[in-house]
C-alpha cells in the first residue's frame, strides 16, 4: 500500500474517499474568530472528513510561558487520535481552506512529534478540491474509534524548548533559527497577536507564503530545495530550527522542506509567544 508522507492531490484523495484505512481531517481555523472553522465545517466539508480544532485538538493547555499554542499533552493527543480512528496503519490527510497552515500543524504533530509516517496535506486544500468540482457534504461521519495509539519511540531533537533556543541565541549552540512570519512582524514594524514586536536575535526570515504558488498549492520540490539551500548556506538541514508566532505557520516551512527532500526538521513550538513571555529575553528588530 502506498503511503503519502507530505502532500497529496485532490484526485488521489477522491480515489480513497471511501477507504476505511484513510482518515480525512478538516483543520480550518481563524485565529481572530476561533469558532469560524467549526462553523465552516458544519456548513460543508469533504465527504467523510472529521473536524480537528487547532486549540482543542492540536494544542495543549497554556501556562503563561509555553506560548499561545503549546503541544498537546501526549495522553490527550493519543485519545484524540483514537477518537478519530487513527492508528499505526492509517493514512491521514489534513486540509484547511487552502494555505495549508493549520493542516501543516496537524501534519507535523503526526509526522514530526508522534512519529506517524502516513500523514499528508491536501495540496491546495478545500479551494483546490472545489476548483476541481469535487463533492462536499454536511454529513458528519459516525464515530468509529480505534484502539489506543500510544506515541511511538522517536529520535530526540524534533522540537526544542525555550531553554534550548536561549542556548542558540547565546552562541552556545550553533544552529539557525528561521522565522515563518510575514516580513512586517519579523521586522517589528507591526504585531497583532503578541505583546512585543520583533524577532529572536540571529533569526532569518522565511515567510511561509513563499512556499506557495498563487493558487495556494506548493511550489515544486526543485524550487523549494533551491531556496532552502540558499537559506542554509553551508549548514546541514539538521541545523535549522523553525519558529513563528505560536508554532503553527512554522510547520508550513517544515512541510515545505520535507517536500523539497530534506526530511522533517526541527520546530520550536513555543515560538515568539513563548520567547516574549519573559521580558528579560533579548528582542531584535529590523532585517
Amino acid at each position: 500500500m502506498s503511503r503519502y508522507r507530505e502532500i497529496v492531490t485532490p484526485a488521489i484523495v477522491a480515489a480513497h474517499i471511501d477507504d476505511p484505512s484513510w482518515v480525512i481531517l478538516d483543520c480550518r481555523f481563524t485565529l481572530s474568530a476561533p469558532e469560524d472553522g467549526a462553523e465552516a465545517y458544519a456548513e460543508e466539508h469533504l465527504p467523510g472528513a472529521r473536524y480537528a480544532d487547532l486549540e482543542r485538538d492540536l494544542s495543549g493547555p497554556r501556562d503563561g510561558r509555553s506560548g499561545r499554542h503549546p503541544l498537546p499533552e501526549p495522553a490527550a493527543f493519543a485519545e484524540t487520535l483514537r477518537a478519530w480512528g487513527v492508528g499505526p496503519g492509517t493514512q491521514v490527510v489534513a486540509y484547511d481552506e487552502g494555505s495549508s497552515v493549520y493542516a501543516s500543524r496537524l501534519w507535523w504533530l503526526l509526522r514530526g512529534w508522534w512519529g506517524h509516517e502516513a500523514a499528508a496535506v491536501l495540496d491546495g486544500g478545500l479551494t483546490a478540491w472545489v476548483a476541481e468540482g469535487r463533492p462536499l457534504t454536511t454529513e458528519v461521519p459516525k464515530g468509529s474509534p480505534g484502539a489506543p495509539y500510544p506515541r511511538p519511540s522517536r529520535a530526540e531533537g524534533v522540537w526544542l524548548d525555550t531553554g534550548a533556543v536561549e542556548a542558540i541565541v547565546s552562541g552556545a549552540e550553533r544552529r539557525l533559527l528561521v522565522d515563518a512570519r510575514g516580513v512586517p512582524r519579523f521586522r517589528g514594524t507591526t504585531e497583532s497577536l503578541d505583546p512585543v514586536a520583533g524577532h529572536i536575535p540571529g533569526a532569518r526570515n522565511r515567510p511561509f507564503e513563499n512556499n506557495l504558488r498563487p493558487d495556494r498549492t506548493f511550489r515544486s520540490p526543485a524550487e523549494l530545495r533551491s531556496e532552502f539551500l540558499a537559506l542554509l548556506g553551508e549548514r546541514p538541514a539538521g541545523d535549522i530550527v523553525h519558529y513563528c508566532g505560536s508554532g503553527v505557520s512554522a510547520c508550513h516551512n517544515i512541510l515545505a522542506m520535507a517536500v523539497a527532500g530534506f526530511g522533517v526538521t526541527t520546530l520550536y513550538p513555543g515560538s515568539w509567544s513563548a520567547w516574549v513571555s519573559d521580558t528579560r529575553r533579548p528582542v531584535a528588530t529590523g532585517d
